[in-house]
């Protein structure tokens, strides 16, 4: 997540939020456009017309009586059903029904491009005591752009988007748009009938972490950032990830936001694919293919928070709505930001919602939650003085914490198959145990301290890494407390940490060679693995949002064969089942050596279940070959060398060595048997047995 200054002021300055007469100015003129772009569907499906006569059920779709006691009680998890903006039929007449959560209004009003963005026309009638405000409007239609006029009893009027909108406006400007998602079109069959029997723990996960606005950008396209629709872009990307051997995309900022510097992790319209690269159709036609190209679909997602910005969350009704009332615990010192009230139902509720909504919707296969440590620490980017203990005194946030158990167990009760994964940075215990042992429940958890501890020894001149050796052991003594996914993530090659090919010491060659032995190591490691975009070839610059990768490197050897390398890496991953099946129980793994500090070489073994898939992994981390290196095993046996990195193609020497080395007894590394390998310098060897 980017730690950094509010957006507020930023996105004010692009996204101005003014009275309806600014708005009308401002709005009506992109009116054509979003009808254009709204036009995108394709042939529903069985599961879509089912949805779509619902759509068309008064009694299906407005809020009863029993909607607004289910969100009150915070487990109406298919809220996003009910508010919202959705068109159906009364009556015999089609139109949009609108409904929105706003318990301190004094009134609410619909305005739009349908109705000219007149303040008084459309007003809408408080449903029960429960503050969700409703109507029916004949003349709005898909493509219509819209806000919620609510009129605080003070007087005060503001003008806000709908949270549970599901397409908005392309900022700067920060309307919601009417659409349609019960049409949306679905072929991936196969794929969600084989989800519900993905086992993630013990299945193979190389996650590929993408920011969609800077992967690539279309020099001739129709959009002046040069993004690429959703569409186009699921096809070039779909293209890259199977080529490299990746098995799930990660992106981040999908969800609505104002300001292109928060990376999307600033979000104002959680129910709302960003309508930088398309429509709600167009993801989901993204989700499709990629799903048609037997690829997974994550999305990081942002419960901890949200921007200030005047159309969002914040102050919804003129009230603390959705934000802890206390700015000791409902705002963050550090980002400029709000922090959800997890002690109210409903805004669990809008959030759990979301979730499911995500997973239900789009079919997207798991969600990557951002920041959960600020969100369970009630200190988290405190002074003293700045923070309010809880009930018992101590800094935990209780109400998170509840929060989570319930949002993970829904998840997965609901869900199986899908994903939902902690970015937590600290220790907390048992975050991916279940809750009914007094766990979180997340699926995985990012493992932060293996990061840390990674590259800080990568960056080290090879002399001193035998002073470091630890560094990389390190992370074996708790590699099985939570299931963990090792990350080499954006926020390691921004805010001038470096890309990652720069974090590497030596000269230009040593860089390559350095990181390619960075790269086995994590391959080899217990754990799921994550790379960020343009880590795979090379890229020399630190990333940045406002421009593409520097695929023009590709054009260079050094950075031709670390892509071939990455991608030999990543098929021999998915293809070896002692690389991922054991990964969160200890009988997977086993050290060779790993004290072989003078001579900063690490040898370990992975083992499958049965026994019968075995690899050997030895890796140098130093410039100085080893022509005499020999290796301790167990049995006597044949070793099969399966990746060599001096192999010429990966831009090694090309020296001919034999390809199958038979053990032969004589003690070594506290074994029995051991067999001879001449270690090149940041020698990788990988044997299969």
């Amino acid at each position: 997540m980017k730690k950094s200054e509010n957006t507020t002021a930023k996105a004010a300055a692009k996204a101005k939020t003014a009275g309806a007469a600014k708005a009308k100015a401002k709005i009506t003129g992109k009116a054509g456009a979003a009808k254009a772009k709204a036009k995108t569907t394709g042939k529903a499906g069985a599961a879509a017309k089912v949805s779509a006569a619902k759509q068309t059920d008064p009694n299906q779709l407005f809020i009863t009586d029993l909607d607004a006691y289910l969100w009150g009680s915070g487990v109406h998890y298919e809220i996003f059903r009910k508010l919202g903006a959705h068109p159906c039929e009364k009556d015999g007449k089609d139109g949009v029904y609108f409904a929105v959560w706003a318990p301190h209004a004094a009134s609410v009003h619909v305005i739009g491009s349908f109705n000219d963005w007149n303040e008084g026309s459309h007003p809408m009638e408080e449903q029960g005591p429960g503050g969700i405000w409703h109507t029916f409007i004949e003349t709005a239609q898909k493509g219509d752009m819209y806000k919620f006029l609510i009129t605080t009893p003070g007087g005060e009027k503001l003008y806000k988007a709908d949270p549970f909108a599901n397409e908005a406006e392309m900022r700067p400007g920060t309307a919601s748009v009417i659409t349609d998602i019960s049409q949306l079109s679905w072929s991936d069959d196969a794929w969600m009938q084989k989800r519900k029997n993905f086992i993630p723990q013990t299945s193979p996960i190389a996650i590929y972490e993408v920011h969609p606005g800077s992967w690539m950008k279309h020099p001739h396209g129709p959009d002046e950032d040069g993004f690429y629709n959703y569409r186009l872009f699921g096809e070039r990307l779909a293209e890259y990830v199977k080529k490299m051997g990746y098995t799930h995309v990660e992106l981040m900022g999908i969800a609505e936001h104002p300001f292109d510097g928060s990376w999307g992790y600033q979000v104002t319209g959680y129910y709302a694919p960003t309508s930088r690269y398309g429509s709600a159709e167009d993801f989901a036609w993204f989700v499709n293919y990629m799903h048609r190209n037997n690829i997974g679909v994550i999305l990081d997602w942002v419960p901890a928070h949200f921007p200030k910005d005047a159309h969002g969350l914040a102050d919804f009704d003129g009230t603390c709505l959705y934000e802890y009332a206390d700015t000791r615990k409902g705002e963050h010192p550090d980002w400029g930001t709000k922090v959800f009230d997890y002690e109210k139902n409903e805004v669990k509720n809008f959030l759990i919602g979301n979730a499911l909504f995500w997973l239900e919707q789009y079919h997207v296969d798991g969600l990557r939650v951002d920041a959960v440590a600020s969100m369970l620490y009630l200190d988290y980017g405190r002074q003293d003085g700045q923070w309010v203990p809880n009930i018992y005194g101590g800094n935990k946030n209780l109400e998170a914490i509840e929060f989570f158990k319930h949002l993970n167990s829904v998840v997965n009760g609901k869900h199986p198959g899908c994903m939902v994964i902690a970015e937590e940075s600290t220790a907390w215990p048992k975050v991916t145990t279940a809750p009914e042992y007094d766990g979180l429940g997340f699926t995985l958890k990012w493992n932060m301290g293996w990061m840390h501890d990674f590259l800080e020894y990568m960056k080290l001149d090879p002399y001193f890494r035998k002073f470091n050796h630890n560094k990389m052991t390190f992370a074996m003594t708790y590699a099985y407390s939570e299931n963990y996914v090792l990350v080499l993530s954006h926020d390691e090659v921004v805010h001038l940490k470096c890309s990652m090919i720069n974090k590497m010491p030596g000269y230009y060659d040593d860089k390559f060679a350095n990181l390619k032995a960075g790269y086995a190591f994590m391959t080899g490691h217990p754990g799921k693995k994550l790379l960020f975009m343009g880590q795979d070839f090379g890229q020399f610059q630190e990333w940045s949002e406002e421009r593409e990768l520097d695929w023009y490197l590709l054009g260079e050897a050094r950075h031709q064969q670390l892509q071939l390398f990455v991608s030999d890496l990543l098929h021999l991953y998915t293809k070896n089942r002692c690389l991922y099946e054991s990964d969160c129980h200890p009988d997977g793994f086993e050290w060779i050596n790993a004290d072989d500090a003078d001579r900063s070489i690490y040898s370990f073994l992975r083992h499958s279940d049965d026994g019968k898939s075995n690899l050997l992994f030895v890796i140098n981390f130093t410039p100085m070959a080893r022509p005499d290196y020999m290796v301790g095993v167990k049995n006597k046996r044949t070793y099969h060398l399966v990746l060599n990195s001096d192999d010429e193609k990966y831009g090694g020497s090309g020296a001919e060595r034999p390809l199958s080395y038979k053990a032969v007894k004589g003690e070594c590394d506290g074994k029995p048997y051991h067999f001879a390998y001449e270690l090149p310098a940041y020698g990788v060897a990988v044997f299969k047995f």
